[in-house]
């Protein structure tokens, strides 16, 4: 599918998108519009990205999306914030509580929080690992600062119940947010590449 160009029209309050879409003419209403987001003149989604960095019970794995709040990672986002549920508390990446980062990242558990030790660990030494990542990004321009405001991130974490160095914690989901944050805006792995590995990429948790 091939995005040419889209022009906004407003009438009586109701806006009308219209995009050319492989040469074919089409009206979008507001309620269409959710998975579309345009920059620089192309379609955008959004970015995936991916990181496992560590070992032991401290190792992080981290699976992220960056996307334009308008579009369906700000849908994931605002659903990820509002749809709390029981050892499942999502919660803002902050460098300290009134500095939360930007783009605005939400963080979400992979595995249920147990009990207060391992909801501590969340919100202290991974929260402060996926913050810290995002702003050396922004900072070194692989998120570029003039879209902070624009975009946003759902951040997948993974925090072992048997972790124990808060050190490690922080230390390598650092290193997995930020690789995964390259990876995203690089969209790699790119597809040559996941197929050159198909056959000889070996899993840390599983052997055939």
């Amino acid at each position: 599918m091939q995005l040419r160009y889209c022009v906004h029209s407003i009438r009586a309050y109701i806006t009308v998108t219209v995009i050319v879409v492989d040469r074919q003419t089409v009206l979008l209403k507001p309620h269409q519009l959710s998975g579309f987001a345009f920059f620089g003149g192309r379609s955008m989604s959004f970015h995936v990205g991916e990181s496992l960095k560590g070992e032991g019970n401290e190792v992080a794995h981290i699976d992220l999306l960056i996307g334009d709040k308008g579009g369906p990672v700000g849908t994931a986002f605002a659903n990820a914030l509002a749809d709390q549920k029981m050892g499942h508390s999502n919660l803002l990446a902050v460098l300290t509580p009134n500095v939360a980062v930007k783009p605005s990242t939400v963080m979400i558990t992979k595995v249920t929080i147990k009990g207060a030790k391992q909801a501590v660990q969340m919100f202290g030494p991974a929260q402060k690992a996926v913050a810290a990542a995002v702003a050396d990004c922004v900072n070194s321009g692989v998120i570029p600062k003039d879209r902070c405001e624009s975009l946003c991130i759902v951040c997948g974490v993974f925090i072992h119940w048997q972790a124990e160095d808060d050190k490690k914690i922080y230390e390598y989901n650092y290193a997995a947010t930020k690789e995964s944050i390259e990876r995203a805006m690089k969209n790699e792995p790119s597809a040559d590449e996941m197929l050159s590995q198909r056959d000889t990429a070996s899993h840390p948790f599983y052997s055939a």
